[in-house]
C-alpha cells in the first residue's frame, strides 16, 4: 500500500509500504476512505516530537471502513463505517476507568501516527477497536466526521473544559487556526459574553467571525489594555485559550487573563515558554495543559449527527489520497493558500 511517512526532520515520503495486518486479539485493519493532516503533524516534521522515529506512517485523524478484525473484537466488524480517533484506549487501566484515555498505561494513548504507524495511508491497523474506533450514523458525512477524530475533541476538552468557560464569561482565543476556530464554535455552547479572537493573519481572523467570535484582533492589537476594555469590567479576559504552540501566545495568554482568571493551553510546544510567576503568583491564576482524551467524542458525535454542530467550511482543501504530498505543502503554507483543515479521500 502507499503511506506518507516521515524520515527525519524536514524528510517525508509518498511510497510503498507493507500493508497493516492484525496483531493483538482486540486490533481491527481499518480502510483509510478519508483522512487529514494536523498541526501536531508539522510539529513533528520540525522534528518536536523527538518520540517519532524514522520511518514511522504518520496521522492519527481517519474515517474509514473495518476490513479485518481480531478475534476480541466485538463492538465493530467487516464493512462497518468508523470513526479512528487521535487516541486509542485500553478500556482497562486505571486511567482508562476514569475516561482519561489520553494517558493510558495500558499500550494506548497518542500512538497512532507517534509510537506506532498512523493513518495516512491507504490501511491502518487500529490496537483496541472496542474502545478506539465509533462507528459512525449514515447521516454524517466522512468529512464532518473527520473533525471529531482530533480538534474538535482537543478544542472542546483541554481548551473550553479545563478553562471552565460559563455564561457570561469574556474569552480570548489566541490562534485562530484549526484549534482556535473549533474552540470558538465550542464556547459558544456555554454562552459567553463575548469571544476574542486573536491571530496574525486576517484570513483567519474572518473566519474566526464566521463561527461565532464577537471580537477578532491582530496579536499587535492584542494588548493587555485593549482586552481589558473589551472584558465586562476592565480586568480582563475570564478565560484565555493558548491554541498556537509558540512561546510568545502562551506568554500573551498569561498577560491577558484577570485575577482569578484560567489559562488553558492547548497547542503543542517544541520550546519552553517564560512563565511569570513573579507577576501571576498573586493574581490566583488556573494555568491547564493537556493532551486530548476524547472522551466527548460520543456527546460530539451525537449533537452532529442531530444538527447541533455546525462544521462546515473548517475543512479548506480537498485531495485525493495519492496527493498527500501536495496536500502537506498547502496545509504548511496557511499563511498564503489560506488553508483551514484538508482533507483527502480515497478514490
Amino acid at each position: 500500500m502507499k503511506a506518507l511517512t516521515y524520515h527525519g526532520p524536514g524528510r517525508r515520503t509518498w511510497g510503498d509500504v507493507p500493508d497493516p495486518t492484525v496483531r493483538d486479539p482486540e486490533d481491527a485493519v481499518v480502510r483509510v476512505d478519508a483522512v487529514t493532516v494536523c498541526g501536531t503533524d508539522l510539529h513533528i516534521l520540525k522534528g518536536d516530537v523527538p518520540e517519532v522515529t524514522a520511518g514511522r506512517i504518520l496521522g492519527h485523524e481517519a474515517v474509514g471502513t473495518v476490513t479485518e478484525t481480531g478475534p476480541g473484537v466485538r463492538t465493530v466488524g467487516v464493512g462497518d463505517r468508523v470513526l479512528a480517533s487521535c487516541i486509542s484506549a485500553c478500556g482497562r487501566c486505571a486511567y482508562c476507568r476514569t475516561a482519561s484515555y489520553g494517558q493510558c498505561t495500558g499500550g494506548g494513548g497518542w500512538i497512532l501516527g507517534h509510537l506506532i504507524d498512523g493513518c495516512q495511508a491507504e490501511y491502518v491497523r487500529t490496537p483496541f477497536a472496542d474502545t478506539s474506533l465509533y462507528r459512525l450514523p449514515d447521516s454524517v458525512r466522512d468529512e464532518d466526521a473527520l473533525l471529531l477524530a482530533d480538534i474538535l475533541p482537543t478544542s472542546y476538552e483541554v481548551g473550553v473544559c479545563n478553562g471552565r468557560i460559563g455564561p457570561g464569561d469574556t474569552v480570548a482565543i489566541v490562534g485562530a487556526g484549526p484549534i482556535g476556530l473549533a474552540a470558538v464554535l465550542t464556547a459558544r455552547l456555554y454562552s459567553p459574553s463575548r469571544i476574542i479572537a486573536i491571530d496574525l493573519a486576517e484570513s483567519r481572523l474572518e473566519a474566526a467571525k464566521r463561527f461565532g467570535a464577537d471580537t477578532t484582533l491582530t496579536v499587535a492589537e492584542a494588548t493587555p489594555d485593549a482586552i481589558r476594555r473589551l472584558s465586562r469590567d476592565g480586568l480582563g479576559v475570564d478565560v484565555a485559550i493558548e491554541a498556537v504552540g509558540v512561546p510568545e501566545s502562551f506568554e500573551l495568554c498569561t498577560r491577558l487573563v484577570r485575577p482569578g482568571g484560567r489559562v488553558a493551553n492547548v497547542g503543542v510546544h517544541g520550546k519552553p515558554a517564560v512563565l511569570h510567576l513573579e507577576d501571576l503568583w498573586i493574581r490566583d491564576v488556573t494555568i491547564t495543559t493537556g493532551l486530548v482524551d476524547t472522551n466527548s467524542t460520543p456527546l460530539l458525535l451525537d449533537m452532529l449527527a442531530v444538527g447541533r454542530l455546525d462544521v462546515g467550511g473548517l475543512v479548506t482543501h480537498r485531495f485525493g489520497l495519492a496527493e498527500m504530498q501536495d496536500a502537506y505543502d498547502v496545509f504548511a503554507d496557511a499563511a498564503d493558500t489560506g488553508a483551514l483543515k484538508v482533507a483527502l479521500f480515497r478514490t
